[in-house]
């Protein structure tokens, strides 16, 4: 773990801790942001399916894992956030969006509060411009420390939860509850044998699962502990990236940027019921303005007629008139079809909307469909 200091922005590309794991499995290594990383193992599409039908092992250690600490550390936190972070409860986490003066969104996040301070979770391709935006606002009181000493994992699907409880992962504090009886976005500290865990139920996929934060060089001995058992598999950015379409989970950088705020990207529910009624976070003016009388644009998903896909950038026609543009897009393999997201105006966002989109020079037949296009299949609530 390292204090925040002068940061390298010409750094080169990077290797994750699990570097050497991934290809010694096969893994097609790819850049992204600024990492190699593994884009597939077996295949998109297969791996895709395994993790709805079992459970695979994401390695998203490019993300950056940060924790605030200090007095006040939340209240600080929510001056540049939209969410009510100070009411957030112990073992509990947020989704939230870190936001320009404008109200622009500078990247999206998740926020834990661990009892003993904040951990937040920053996307991998823009951490360096976070923590500069959250050095330069945070008052100095605020400790922020980079834990670039650990790996995080991410194990997703509906056997996730097995798969850790037969590892032997186990509470580490008394207050704790079980790994088994986490529901979606509760959190704790854990132990696999005398190796301490972060644990959330959690992730970017639409399935149950959890993201492990785990020191780097026990990161290998766990990936290998959980892949050996026969419900798991590693699996590959490419099909991260298929099941977040699927589940219409925006990707920053593609589906969000500093020209989109929080309305606009279909994210009005990440902007809490104290922060509508009080104002107070970057863009207050603009997004509580959209809020009540409605955005411009709106990011919605679309399907697609045909097999051909619809990838970003491919521009969306009304008629001959152009009206939007595709920010995301591929070959659902969940759907069996072609799906995109994008934004078109607010008078062409109602679901059952027929559109067009420009491909190869060609109008592809599109209808503004609702999100997700998978269910999602968050556990809310447990047995016990």
């Amino acid at each position: 773990m390292s204090e925040i200091g002068e940061i390298d922005e010409e750094a080169a590309i990077e290797t994750l801790p699990l570097d050497a794991w991934h290809r010694a499995r096969g893994a097609r290594m790819v850049e992204f942001a600024g990492y190699h990383m593994p884009i597939q193992y077996d295949g998109i599409m297969a791996e895709h399916l395994w993790t709805r039908d079992s459970a695979g092992l994401f390695d998203v250690s490019h993300m950056g894992q940060l924790v605030l600490s200090g007095e006040g550390a939340a209240e600080a936190l929510e001056a540049l956030v939209p969410g009510d972070i100070s009411a957030l409860k112990p073992g509990r986490m947020r989704y939230s969006l870190l936001l320009a003066d404008d109200g622009g969104i500078l990247d999206d996040l998740m926020i834990t509060n661990t009892g003993r301070g904040l951990y937040l979770v920053v996307n991998g391709a823009v951490k360096w411009d976070d923590i500069a935006h959250l050095r330069e606002h945070l008052p100095d009181e605020i400790e922020m420390n980079l834990l670039d000493d650990h790996a995080l994992l991410a194990l997703q699907g509906p056997k996730a939860v097995e798969a850790l409880v037969a590892l032997g992962v186990a509470p580490e504090f008394a207050d704790i509850l079980p790994v088994d009886r986490l529901v979606f976005m509760q959190a704790g500290a854990y132990l696999w044998g005398d190796v301490r865990l972060g644990i959330s139920r959690s992730g970017y996929t639409g399935e149950d699962g959890f993201e492990i934060s785990v020191p780097a060089e026990q990161a290998e001995a766990l990936a290998d502990a959980l892949c050996a058992l026969e419900t798991v598999k590693p699996i590959g950015l490419g099909a991260r990236d298929s099941l977040r379409l699927e589940a219409g989970l925006p990707l920053y950088g593609h589906d969000l940027d500093e020209a989109i705020d929080p309305v606009e990207g279909d994210l009005s529910f990440a902007i809490s019921k104290r922060r509508r009624e009080e104002g107070g976070f970057p863009g207050a003016a603009r997004i509580l303005g959209h809020l009540a009388d409605g955005s411009p644009r709106k990011r919605v998903g679309l399907s697609v007629e045909g097999k051909l896909p619809v990838r970003e950038g491919a521009k969306l026609f009304d008629g001959n008139r152009e009206v939007g543009i595709v920010t995301s897009g591929g070959f659902a393999p969940s759907v069996g079809a072609p799906i995109a997201m994008g934004y078109v105006p607010r008078g062409s966002a109602a679901p059952g909307t027929a559109l067009a989109a420009e491909v190869r020079g060609k109008r592809i037949p599109v209808t503004v469909a609702a999100l997700p296009f998978v269910p999602h299949r968050y556990v809310r609530k447990t047995g016990a």
